[in-house]
Parts: structure tokens; sequence; C-alpha cells
């Protein structure tokens, strides 16, 4: 029997995840849209509409923001060009910023 590893988590992120489970299920109902309708809609599992709404964690970000954007709950606070904006600026940005830092290899000296 496997057990479920558990990931310690701040409770800024575990509030964040509730308040945008609670989004998602607001912005359902007042749609109109069931679990089931939500879930066939963004190619989920009921059950894991229902865990993303109770604020379940470990739910893929994937899922969740699949979720959202069919219950058309708005993530960053900007429209699909805004974001696109935002990613260009940030790749940009990357780009010129230094590649990962390594810490030099050590040559192992094998010639005994």
């Amino acid at each position: 029997m496997s057990t479920v590893a558990t990931r310690a988590a701040s409770r800024y992120s575990l509030d964040a995840v509730r308040l945008l489970g609670q989004l998602i299920r607001r912005a359902r109902l007042e749609r109109k849209i069931t679990a089931s309708q939500l879930a066939e809609r963004a190619g989920l599992s009921r059950s894991l509409v229902q865990r993303i709404e109770k604020g379940d964690p470990r739910c893929s970000i994937g899922a969740v923001f699949e979720a959202a954007a069919v219950v058309g709950v708005r993530l960053f606070d900007a429209d699909s060009s805004g974001i696109s904006a935002a990613l260009r600026a940030n790749a940009e940005v990357l780009t010129l910023l230094p590649r990962a830092v390594r810490a030099p290899r050590i040559e192992t000296r094998d010639d005994f």
C-alpha cells in the first residue's frame, strides 16, 4: 500500500489555492455549470474538479488553470494579449541573465 507523500506548504500558498478553488466554484455556479460539465469542457475528471474547488494543493497547476479558464476566472489580472506581452518581456529579461551557476566540476583522478 503506497502512502501519499506530504509536502510542506506555507499558510499563504494553502490559502491562495483555497481562494482560487473558491473562485472557480463560484464562477461555475454563477454560470449554472455542473461539475461534470466543467470536467468535460476542461478535459478533466469530475473528481479532479471537486478537488480543485476544495483547494487541494496536490492538483496539477495546468488542470487548475484550465478549469479557471473554462469558467472565466482571470489569472494574473491580464487578458490574453497582456499575458503574451508579459511572456515576451520576461523572455527578453531571461535571455540577458546568466545561465544557472554551477559548481566547478572536479575531475576524478583515477590514475593509480
